[in-house]
This record gives structure tokens, sequence and C-alpha cells, in this order.
């Protein structure tokens, strides 16, 4: 078996194990499955450019006709050498596809399956984890050590440096993606320009419509029950890649926090001081002391409920997930505007 943890995947695909011939890369960051499925493809030819080496098929496409992938894999190349076949993600179910060659390697080409979320017991996840000769990569959202790593690499590569407390900065302003945080950091090194050190001022100049800034839009969206604010962080996130189940996590980590502090308001503390204890940016304190003065123990506790049910109906159904999570938050926002005090 095959199973490996989300902390163990760079470090597996560093050094893949030969027995490995199939490989399935997924998760909810979807940046971040693009970026590992592209390092083994370079890894595994010698030439990425070259489209016998490199065989790119659409996963639509093998799901509708399975025997394609068994074919391409089993194709002797006509130069020789090392072969990759990269199957791009699809909605539609592809163990048909991959039970084959999980029975029967191909001794010619590494086959890489990109996918989104899947669960623990998404029949395709099982399969390759369960199969000796191929390999489950997990990936989800970026860590704040994750981006700093990205941070401190690509400061390292454009030949610039940042200090600790900056890069601190520039890590709480990134998104769970991580094409899009790459994205960002880019961007703000091309604003940089000969500057040899990236300051606060190049940040907050550069780095303003970021994913996390949204998702922090949206979750205070959510508790002062603002509707047009929350449909467009959602409709920016979405169109940003960002999965549902995340801003549901989101939204869920907040109320969570919301219901501690409300409970030691209950037992005597100060709002003011209350948030301060749950460590959010200045600009978003004023927000969630009025959430706090506004919602009860009773009604975040039927927000926390609500929010895990709705991520739990995600998890198990990809293909509801957008409207499962906006009924979700709706709910909530609605909730709030009716004073969020009820019971």
């Amino acid at each position: 078996m095959v199973a490996i943890k989300a902390h163990e995947a760079d470090r597996a695909l560093a050094k893949p194990d030969p027995a490995w011939r199939l490989v399935l890369i997924y998760g909810p960051d979807a940046g971040l499955v693009s970026e590992r499925a592209t390092a083994l493809a370079r890894a595994s030819v010698d030439d990425t450019n070259d489209a016998f080496q490199l065989v790119r098929m659409d996963g639509d496409d093998i799901a509708s006709d399975p025997l394609k992938l068994v074919d391409e894999a089993n194709t002797i190349g006509l130069f020789g050498g090392r072969r990759a076949i990269r199957v791009s993600p699809t909605s539609k179910p592809l163990l048909a596809a991959v039970e084959p060659l999980l029975a029967t390697p191909s001794q010619d080409a590494i086959v890489i399956v990109e996918a989104g979320d899947l669960q623990r017991t998404n029949p395709l996840r099982v399969a390759c984890e369960k199969a000796k000769t191929a390999l489950a990569v997990p990936c989800y959202g970026d860590a704040a050590r994750d981006l700093g790593s990205i941070i401190d690499e690509m400061m390292r590569q454009a030949g610039k440096t940042i200090d600790r407390t900056t890069r601190e900065q520039l890590a709480g302003l990134l998104g769970g993606d991580r094409q899009t945080s790459r994205r960002e950091i880019e961007k703000l090194l091309l604003y940089a320009g000969n500057d040899g050190s990236i300051t606060e001022e190049h940040i907050e100049a550069v780095v303003g419509d970021t994913a996390q800034r949204e998702q922090a839009a949206l979750v205070d969206a959510v508790f002062a029950g603002r509707l047009p604010t929350l449909d467009l962080a959602m409709a920016k996130l979405t169109s940003e890649g960002l999965d549902s189940g995340v801003m549901l996590g989101a939204v869920l980590r907040h109320a969570l926090v919301l219901l501690k502090a409300r409970q030691s308001v209950d037992g005597g503390r100060g709002p003011r001081d209350a948030v301060a204890g749950m460590r959010l940016p200045f600009p978003r304190m004023a927000a969630a002391e009025a959430a706090l003065n506004a919602w009860t123990v009773p009604k975040l506790t039927e927000a926390v409920t609500t929010l895990g049910a709705a991520m739990l109906a995600v998890r198990r159904d990809g293909e509801i997930a957008r409207p499962t999570a906006t009924r979700a938050l709706w709910t909530l926002a609605r909730l709030a505007q009716s004073g969020g005090r009820g019971a």
C-alpha cells in the first residue's frame, strides 16, 4: 500500500520509487496539483516539449473511452527513451481507465493523473493507494511554513532579500492556492524592479487582491450579513480556483473562534479584550467585535453545525460543492441580518 501524508509529498516526488508506474496527484489546491504534476513530468522525460516523450491526454476523453489511456501507456516509443503520460483533471470517473494499468503497469511510460479533491472513499484514490505500483499524492492549501518556503525560494531566484517581519506579512496575505501565490509574488518582484530588498511598502502597493484578503472579506461579510459583499468575494475566490470546501472551512474556523470568544464574554471578559485575543489583522478587529456583540452562543453553535453539515456534503459530492456552500453561507448571512441572536 502506497499512501502518503500531505507533508510527505515533496520528499516522495523528489526521489520517486521506480516501481511507481502511475502517480495520482489530487487535492483542492489545483495550483499545487498542477505544479507537482509538471515537476514530475520534467523529471520523468528528457524533453517535455517533445510530444513523443510527454503525451498530454484529456481526462474527459479518457473517461468516455477508458481504453485510450491503456493503449497509449502500452505504446512503444518510436525513438526509445523515457516517456510520460499526463492526464488532465476531470469530474468524471477514471477508475475503469486506471484499473488495467494498476493490474499490469506500463514498462515504457509513467502515467501522471491529475484530479480534484478526492475523498478517502473515492474509488480511484482507494485503488491507487492500495496498488504497490502506484502512488497517491494529496495536495492541500499551503500552510504558513509552505508559503514561507515559496517566498524564500522565489526571492533567492530573483536575487532579492526580505526580512522576517515582511516575509510574515506577505505570507499572511497570500491564499491557499499555490499558483495564485506564485503569481502574486511574481507581481511583487516585478514591481520591486532593481530594489534589492522587498519592503512593506512594496507589499502594500502590489499585493492587494489576494485570495487571503478575499477570504477575510467573505468571512466578515457572512457574520455581518452583507450579502452583496459575500457574493462578490465568492465570485472572486471561485475565479481564482479556490475550492468551495476551503471557503466553508475558513468561515467555520472563524465561527469556532467567535464561539470561544463569545463564551469568554458571557463569562465576564470585555468584548474588545476578547477580540484582541483572536489575533486578527487590525483592519478586521472592528468587524469581529461587531460580530461578537451580535451573535449569541446558541446561534454560533447553530452556525458551526450548519457549516459542518455543508462541508460534509461537499466532501461527499464535489459536483454540488458550489450551490451547497452558497446556500450555507447565505443562510448564515440572513441569520446575521436578523440580529444573529434568536435562541
